[in-house]
């Protein structure tokens, strides 16, 4: 499964969503993050990025206020962004 978080003001995370695999799979069945991406704002609206559950994208499971960092491609714990 694979993990998408929404972000709103100040790319702060919103929600996290799980979304079947299958969805991420291009016509060559290679995984491709944009059609995540697309199929969770056809659904819900909004801004999505992907997110792991194991950390090894993007550094941080994102979480609910957590906030996604554009410059270095990562999520970053309420707390630590707080201290920024």
């Amino acid at each position: 499964m694979a993990h998408f978080a929404e972000l709103g003001t100040n790319n702060q995370v919103i929600r996290v969503v799980v979304v079947n695999n299958d969805v991420l799979l291009d016509t060559n069945g290679v995984e491709q993050e944009q059609l995540g991406k697309d199929f969770c704002a056809s659904l819900f609206g909004g801004n999505w990025i992907q997110t792991s559950y194991s950390g090894n994208l993007r550094g941080h499971f994102a979480g609910v206020g957590d906030f996604y960092d554009p410059v270095a491609d990562v999520f970053l714990p309420l707390d630590i962004e707080s201290e920024v």
